[in-house]
Order: C-alpha cells, then sequence, then structure tokens
C-alpha cells in the first residue's frame, strides 16, 4: 500500500527537492567547468615552466664565457638583448626569484607562480634555480616520501597538497646531468583558496534558496489545501444528504469553477431527490387504486356480497391494470442501464405501427376515432430493440385516441438523412403550461392516467438515438427523428401513399 501524505507535506518536500537538486547541478556544472578550466590553462603554464627550465639548464650546460660567471650569464638569458637593466618602478612589486622567464607567459593563469627545482638522484635538492627554497625542500621531502626514482616520469600534472600551499607537479630528467631529476610546479594555492571561497558562496546561496522554498512552498501549500479542505467538506455534506448550497470565495480560477460545479451539482441532485419523491408518491398511489379494488372484491366474494362471476372479472382487469403499470415503472428503471446494441435489430416502423394499431382499434371504434396512415411505399427501417418500438409507438397512438375527436394521423418517411415519424389527433391540444413537462414520469395533464407513458416513448426513442418532441397544430403532434441506417439516404417524401381505416 503507498504511503498516503498530506499536501502540504507532499508540496513542500517536493518543491525543496526540486530547488535544492537544481542548485547542486548549478553548483557541480560550475565547478567542473572552472576545474577543467584551470587545469587546462595551469597544465599548459607548467609545460611552458618544464621547457623554461630546461633551456636554461642547457645553456649553463654550456657554460660561461671567458670572463663571464653564472649571473652575468643569467642575466644575459634573461635579456638577450643586452640592454641594460632599467630601473624598477617602486610601485611594482618585484618578482619572487626572479622567475621572468618562467612566469612571463601570455597563458599564465593569473595568481599562479610556475618555478622549478633541481634534486639528487635520492631527492634531495641539488639546485634550487628560481624558486623559494622552503618550497623547494618541501617538495623534495614529499617526492622522497611518495615518488620512488624510477616513477619519476609517472609524475604528470599531479595535484600535491603541503602544508604552505597547492601545487602543481610534474617530474622529468635533467637535459644536462644524468641521474637529476627536474621538478617543475605551480603554486595554485590563491586559485583553489578563490575557488573554495566560490563554493562556499554557492553554498551559502543553496541553503538560502532551501530557506526561501521552504517559506514560498507552505504559503503556497496552504493556499492549495485550504480550499480542497473546504470543497471536501463540502463533498462530505451532500454524501451525507445536506443538498444545500454553499458560496465560496476562491482566488483559483479553477477551484472556484470547481466550487461553482458542485453548487450545481447540488441543485440538480435536490431536484432529482424532489421528483423521486414525487414519483414515489403518485406510484404508491397508482398502485393502491387497483390494490384497494382488488382487495374490495375479493371481500366481497368471500362475505357473499357480490356476484363471484363479476368480482372475479374486476379483479382480473385490475390485476391487468396493475401488471401493466409495474411492467412500465420496471422498463423506466431499466431505460439506459442496459446494452444499448442488445436485442437490438432492423424493423420497419410502418409493420410496428400497424401492429400497435390492431390493439388499440377496440378502443378507437368505441370512441368513434378512425386512424389515418400517412406512410413511405418503400420500408421504413429504424435500428430498436422490438419491445422499445412497441412501447414507444403504442403508448403515443394510446394517448392520441384519448384525446382524439374523430381522427388520428400516423406519418411514417424516409428522409434525406433521417426517418421521421408522428402521431396525431384532431383533439384540443396540450396546454401550453403541460407542454415542457409532457415526458417527464408522472407528470399528469388534464385526463392523463398514470403519468408515465410519454416518458417510457421517451426513453425508448433515446435508447436508438433519438428523441420526440410535442406541439400544437390543430391538435396534440409527437414526432421523433432518427438517423438514417449507416449514414444512407432515405426516401424522399414524394414517394409515399395515404390511407384511412376504421
Amino acid at each position: 500500500m503507498k504511503r498516503r501524505w498530506h499536501i502540504k507535506t507532499h508540496m513542500l518536500v517536493t518543491l525543496i527537492g526540486l530547488t535544492t537538486a537544481i542548485l547542486l547541478i548549478v553548483a557541480l556544472a560550475f565547478n567542473l567547468a572552472v576545474y577543467g578550466f584551470i587545469r587546462s590553462r595551469v597544465s599548459a603554464q607548467l609545460s611552458g615552466v618544464s621547457q623554461n627550465a630546461a633551456d636554461e639548464r642547457r645553456d649553463v650546460g654550456r657554460g660561461p664565457a671567458p670572463g663571464q660567471d653564472r649571473e652575468q650569464t643569467q642575466q644575459e638569458y634573461e635579456d638577450p638583448s643586452g640592454a641594460p637593466e632599467q630601473e624598477q618602478d617602486p610601485q611594482q612589486a618585484p618578482d619572487e626569484g626572479g622567475a621572468e622567464s618562467f612566469d612571463g607567459r601570455p597563458d599564465r593563469v593569473m595568481g599562479t607562480r610556475g618555478s622549478a627545482v633541481l634534486l639528487n638522484a635520492d631527492g634531495t635538492v641539488f639546485d634550487n634555480m628560481h624558486g623559494d627554497g622552503a618550497v623547494a625542500e618541501a617538495l623534495s621531502s614529499w617526492y622522497r616520501e611518495r615518488v620512488c626514482v624510477d616513477q619519476a616520469a609517472s609524475v604528470r600534472n599531479k595535484l600535491v597538497f603541503l602544508e604552505d600551499g597547492t601545487y602543481v607537479v610534474s617530474a622529468g630528467e635533467d637535459p644536462v646531468t644524468e641521474g637529476k631529476i627536474m621538478l617543475a610546479y605551480v603554486d595554485v594555492t590563491s586559485v583553489m583558496a578563490f575557488t573554495q571561497l566560490i563554493n562556499v558562496v554557492l553554498l551559502s546561496v543553496i541553503l538560502a534558496a532551501i530557506l526561501i522554498s521552504v517559506l514560498l512552498s507552505r504559503r503556497f501549500a496552504r493556499s492549495f489545501a485550504e480550499p480542497v479542505r473546504k470543497l471536501s467538506d463540502f463533498a462530505g455534506e451532500i454524501g451525507g444528504g445536506e443538498l444545500e448550497p454553499r458560496e465560496f470565495r476562491f482566488r483559483d480560477v479553477e477551484f472556484d469553477a470547481l466550487a461553482g460545479s458542485m453548487n450545481r451539482m447540488t441543485a440538480d441532485l435536490r431536484e432529482a431527490k424532489q421528483k423521486q419523491e414525487v414519483f414515489f408518491q403518485n406510484v404508491s398511489h397508482e398502485l393502491r387504486t387497483p390494490l384497494t379494488s382488488i382487495r374490495g372484491n375479493a371481500e366481497g366474494i368471500v362475505y357473499g356480497l357480490m356476484e363471484p362471476q363479476d368480482a372475479a372479472k374486476v379483479i382480473l382487469a385490475e390485476s391487468d391494470k396493475l401488471g401493466g403499470l409495474v411492467e412500465d415503472i420496471l422498463f423506466l428503471s431499466r431505460a439506459g442501464k442496459e446494452k444499448r446494441d442488445a436485442g437490438v435489430r432492423e424493423l420497419d416502423l410502418r409493420e410496428v405501427f400497424s401492429l400497435c394499431v390492431s390493439e388499440q382499434r377496440a378502443e378507437a371504434e368505441q370512441k368513434g376515432v378512425c386512424f389515418v396512415f400517412d406512410f413511405d411505399e418503400s420500408p421504413v427501417l429504424l435500428k430498436i430493440r422490438e419491445q422499445d418500438a412497441e412501447r414507444m409507438l403504442g403508448n403515443l397512438i394510446s394517448n392520441a385516441v384519448r384525446y382524439a375527436e374523430k381522427e388520428v394521423t400516423l406519418r411514417c418517411r424516409n428522409e434525406t438523412d433521417a426517418v421521421f415519424f408522428a402521431v396525431e389527433d384532431d383533439g384540443p391540444g396540450v396546454a401550453e403550461e403541460d407542454l415542457p413537462h409532457v415526458f417527464e414520469r408522472m407528470y399528469k395533464g388534464k385526463g392523463g392516467r398514470h403519468g408515465i407513458g410519454l416518458a417510457i416513448a421517451q426513453a425508448a426513442a433515446q435508447s436508438c438515438g433519438g428523441a420526440i418532441t410535442a406541439r400544437n397544430d390543430g391538435g396534440a403532434v409527437f414526432e421523433a427523428r432518427f438517423p438514417c441506417l449507416g449514414g444512407e439516404p432515405g426516401i424522399r417524401d414524394g414517394n409515399r401513399h395515404s390511407s384511412e381505416t376504421r
């Protein structure tokens, strides 16, 4: 099971982790770039120092000219033109060790100094050359402790940490005297100190950024978690049956939109609950009437107050009415829940109309109502469950017969992109205030029976992608359109026939 986190904690950890990771990556990239730059420049500088020191050793190895001492020879090497030495600017710091030939390179790293020391085979100092004596002795001690004479060639650009500083060292054989070792080095103490200072600054920036991210994330998490908590409490109230809308004022547009959606959902649920209560009340009333009649006639038979045969006929009729009502209620309860393609097949609506008319013919003849057919000559096919089609058209025809004065017109045809049918009567029509509600469950207009017949017809139409509409045109007109099978065009209005029958 996954560990559950509070939103505040989750956002806090995520933001801090992300900030720290970004800054650490920046610090690592900076250090790699700086060390790469310093290493390449120091390596070039160290190579130059080694070359200069080797050149000086070769010049010294050739020996001074008659009348010249080593100092004079070195002076000529440092200034081959033989020009007299100019007076040094008192504001300019003297060059320690006189190593101008070692440090005057254009690729020298600022803050570094390069020099060389000549060692004996046992690692002791033979010649300090231009370097500092203390540094020479320290490097000599390091060489004796860490490097064997046979491994002198392996010392290339090696970083050495001594008590008095940090140096990059390269070792090689003396080009003049066999058995001597030349150790060239560059003092990078100031560069390393500067790099460490930058790392301290970066660490401080990281810590400050973490602190700022903590403060910001806490504030941001609080502004995010509070609306979620309020909306969660509201959802709990809805789940508990409290369907009263609540007013929220959030700064975030998304939370405000969610609160509006929840309030609209609450209003819809409240309306649905009210309709459900009315529906159950009406159903209870409709069920109570036939049950009361059945019970009364049964008691009449038991106590000898009614003729058994007459009472039995009433009981049978009321039982049929009760059974039909229960079937209608069950149909409505299943509407939209069954698989749409279950039991669906192509039906010719003309045949379904004819079947439903035959079932309603006795009642129509009793009222003196005739049927007028306005059908296409070609089949009018619709994909629908047979039971749905019979209930849809049967309820519409039954409703039309109930209100018709003399005739009921049935239309059924193929249109260019739809299948159309209509059921019309010549009665008084539907009251204007009832028109918006005629398809609602248990809504009974003037002269209605149970209030679910038209709701069943609408549910059946919607199950196959259509919808029934109601309007008045002399009498009531109920018409519907459905998409054609496979999108094929239907037969136009000119190819129809009409007939009238009683």
